[in-house]
């Protein structure tokens, strides 16, 4: 009696389950990156709101890798630099994407960082750098800031192993996009120190989506007031994922938008609903759109 007993208590579990759960495959970052950690956050609070969705973020090496996770259907969701989202949509990565977006969700800070008692002063002082990460957007727009600089080396290092070249002399600066201050990049300014150099003479050679920004106060101890390029981050998708849950995503990103800023950023923030709708050149995926309209008419 008491098996029988289990079987209908088990029976009646299962036809109590109205919808099975299911996956959703977010491509994030580097370790020690914004990426990462906002990737993190959004599947939390994902998870907690959302019981028949199961997130699970992906590491990668950045926004080329995580477009082409998308492209490949290894990955649901993707966060990407708006520049690289742009160079995808064009075919400058290959064949045209068909991307869709979710929401703007932050601003990512290019940060281009030397020791602290460098005497590397500006871009034309440099003599080797990394770009970032072989598939990253940071490296993207690394080969479009650098190009034709006449005597420079660049490497392609994801972040933790620049990190160690920058402080064993290998390599004079690296480059970093995300947000501010990025975990990596604070211990490294906390351990022997850190400046940024400024990138407004750069700037012209981004994309139109491309904004000049200031490092604020507070990033790290010798940056503030640091002229820099600000690039929006598109949480992107493609036109495959189901509706229900693009405004599942949707309806987190725009009730749940205090929980998913890392506790260390200073920096510019977009997570509200007027800025998650401004997508550029990336159309809104259409469950996201009727979701938006739902929730702020």
């Amino acid at each position: 009696m008491r098996r029988r007993a289990f079987l209908g208590l088990g029976l009646l579990a299962a036809c109590g389950r109205t919808s099975p759960v299911r996956e959703l495959r977010i491509a994030a970052g580097e370790p020690g990156g914004f990426y990462t950690a906002f990737g993190a956050l959004l599947g939390a609070e994902i998870a907690a709101t959302e019981p028949e969705v199961r997130p699970v973020v992906l590491p990668s090496q950045g926004s080329v890798d995580n477009l082409e996770m998308l492209r490949d259907g290894r990955a649901d969701l993707g966060m990407v630099l708006a520049d690289a989202a742009h160079a995808a949509l064009s075919g400058e990565l290959g064949p045209p994407a068909r991307l869709r977006a979710v929401g703007r969700v932050y601003e990512n800070y290019t940060q281009l960082v030397v020791l602290a008692d460098s005497p590397v002063r500006a871009l034309s002082d440099l003599r080797s750098v990394s770009i970032g990460a072989p598939k990253s957007g940071t490296a993207l727009m690394g080969a479009r800031l650098f190009a034709g600089v006449p005597g420079l080396r660049t490497e392609l290092l994801p972040l933790a192993d620049a990190v160690t070249a920058l402080e064993q002399g290998r390599i004079e600066a690296f480059l970093w996009s995300g947000g501010l201050p990025t975990p990596r990049l604070k211990e490294l300014d906390d351990r022997v120190g850190i400046r940024l150099l400024p990138l407004n003479a750069a700037t012209a050679r981004c994309t139109p989506v491309c904004d000049q920004l200031q490092v604020p106060p507070g990033a790290y101890r010798n940056t503030t007031g640091t002229p820099t390029i600000g690039v929006p981050n598109i949480l992107a998708c493609t036109p495959n994922l189901p509706d229900d849950l693009a405004a599942a995503v949707v309806r987190v990103l725009a009730r749940r938008a205090p929980f998913l800023v890392p506790r260390e950023t200073v920096g510019t923030q977009f997570l509200d609903v007027r800025n998650l709708i401004g997508t550029g050149d990336v159309p809104l995926h259409p469950g996201a759109t009727t979701t938006y309209r739902e929730l702020h008419g």
